[in-house]
């Protein structure tokens, strides 16, 4: 009687599993699934306006990028007036990481930390400037130093990526006139 209870046992178990699978399995089936761009976007346009009202420096945000190009984070630093910080982080087009930084900081600290302990490589022409470039274990990185600002594009995303990025770089337009 004893072998018996133990096999009944085993198999309400595996009856009540399998119920259990069939009523997930049509919850799953019938419950909404959100399709699209998993990505969630942020609008860094406000933040760089008043961000730009109270930078010690012009700081630069891209203008016409493609649509496939999405805002992700965004961030000021400006308690510090002589170590001001800026960011825009993006997923690109192929969906690799790149974001934005400036700084009027340490410009070695940012290369290394923010570039993931890249190489210098060479150089690049972006739009008629010169920009370093540097190559690491994870991130590439195209740098640029002008009047102690310190302008980074970096990511895991390609040099053409990032270069096309860096090209749509522009300074905040002027506040409107009241």
């Amino acid at each position: 009687m004893a072998r018996n209870t133990g096999v009944q046992t085993v198999r309400n178990m595996v009856l009540s599993l399998g119920a259990c699978g069939l009523v997930v399995g049509a919850l799953f089936l019938v419950s909404p699934h959100k399709e699209g761009d998993p990505v969630r976007r942020v609008q860094y346009e406000l933040t760089f306006q008043q961000a730009s009202r109270v930078s010690p420096y012009p700081l630069l945000a891209p203008q016409g990028l493609a649509e496939r190009w999405r805002a992700t984070s965004v961030d000021f630093s400006g308690f510090d007036p002589s170590k001001t910080e800026w960011h825009i982080g993006f997923i690109n087009p192929d969906d690799k990481y790149a974001a934005v930084e400036q700084t009027n900081g340490f410009t070695d600290e940012l290369v290394r930390d923010k570039g993931k302990r890249g190489k210098p490589v060479g150089s690049v022409n972006v739009a008629g400037e010169q920009w370093k470039s540097y190559e690491g274990p994870k991130y590439r990185s195209l740098v640029r130093v002008d009047n102690g600002i310190t302008t980074m594009v970096t990511g895991n995303a390609d040099f053409e990526d990032l270069t096309v990025l860096a090209a749509s770089l522009r300074p905040s337009p002027p506040p409107a006139a009241l």
